[in-house]
């Protein structure tokens, strides 16, 4: 059994989100050694060779192609790998697709004995998420989904834009799904403290029903957005994947909207979807529980009955 080697990383899947995600870990100083892996072996060592050649600019690092038995003493498994979201797809149309895709790479990484963290970005997140925890076996703790960490960010970036206030100041989660039935917690929401509604009759603004309702379908259909414009979504995905790193790497214990397998809050069992969490060297600590009002409740046990659905569509069967 390899030992863990905390300052090493590994991504599995290179294409957009893989590559972007990549370039991101560099940047971030928090790794001395990231492994790429991808289907096609030529895709992993162009984007390891392209990010290498920026070393002398920036933090020493050795990033390199590889295959499945280099992940066996990573801190870190970052599975990218699936079929991208086209113009007009939701990310439950993916499903099928890329459930068969997980269903070849989650045995390998199990077969290694691997005893490091999962960390799936590749979409439907939620559906994914727990595939791959139904398919390693591995610890709760261990598996788990980016869910709605650049859902929040963005809810984050449009209430900043929208007070004229620095978006960190912004706190705020989206939960439940990572798409459609996606829910803006907005009863929870504060900016440094201050309530939001209280917050934005300070900056002028009464209309709060009509502006929560603007924000949150921007948030909602913003990757449609941007996949109409430039085909993919991938930095803001990528900078979502470095923020939860780092919180594992550093054991910063980060409250982030990741996704992880429910085990009874708000009744809601055997499904994961993203609430807010606790997130350190050992992955999910704890979920931290959220105020909500009813009408937020029941959007968020209606968005676990989709997936619940989807997942009920799919073979799971451990063999």
């Amino acid at each position: 059994m390899a030992e863990t080697n905390v300052r090493k990383a590994a991504i599995i899947g290179c294409g957009f989100v893989g590559a972007a995600t990549a370039f991101a870990l560099m940047e971030s100083g928090l790794f001395s050694q990231l492994v790429l892996i991808d289907a096609d072996r030529d895709r992993a060592e162009g984007e390891a060779l392209d990010i290498s050649h920026g070393m002398p600019l920036a933090k020493p690092m050795e990033i390199y192609a590889g295959d499945y038995d280099d992940i066996a003493d990573a801190a870190i498994v970052i599975v990218t790998a699936g079929a991208g979201q086209k113009p007009g797809e939701t990310r439950l149309d993916l499903v099928k697709k890329n459930a068969a895709i997980f269903k070849s790479i989650i045995p390998e990484i199990k077969k290694r004995g691997y005893e490091g963290i999962l960390l799936i970005v590749a979409n439907p997140v939620d559906i994914l998420t727990y595939t791959a925890a139904k398919l390693s076996g591995f610890p709760s703790n261990r598996v788990f989904g980016s869910g709605t960490v650049l859902d929040s960010a963005r809810l984050k970036y449009k209430l900043g834009d929208h007070l004229g206030v620095d978006s960190r100041s912004v706190h705020a989660f989206v939960i439940g799904e990572h798409g459609d039935s996606e829910i803006a917690a907005w009863s929870s929401v504060n900016v440094s403290g201050v309530p939001l509604h209280r917050f934005c009759e300070m900056r002028g603004y009464y209309d709060h029903k009509n502006a929560m309702e603007r924000i949150a379908d921007d948030v909602k259909n913003s990757a449609y957005e941007i996949i109409k414009k430039k085909k993919a979504t991938y930095y803001g995905i990528a900078m979502s994947v470095r923020r939860i790193c780092e919180a594992i790497v550093l054991d910063q214990k980060s409250v982030l909207p990741v996704s992880t397998i429910q085990q009874g809050m708000f009744g809601i069992k055997d499904v994961a979807l993203s609430m807010p969490a606790i997130v350190g060297k050992y992955g999910v600590e704890t979920q931290v529980p959220i105020s909500l009002n009813g009408e937020e409740t029941a959007a968020l046990l209606q968005s676990a009955a989709t997936l619940k659905e989807v997942i009920a569509s799919l073979d799971l069967e451990i063999e």
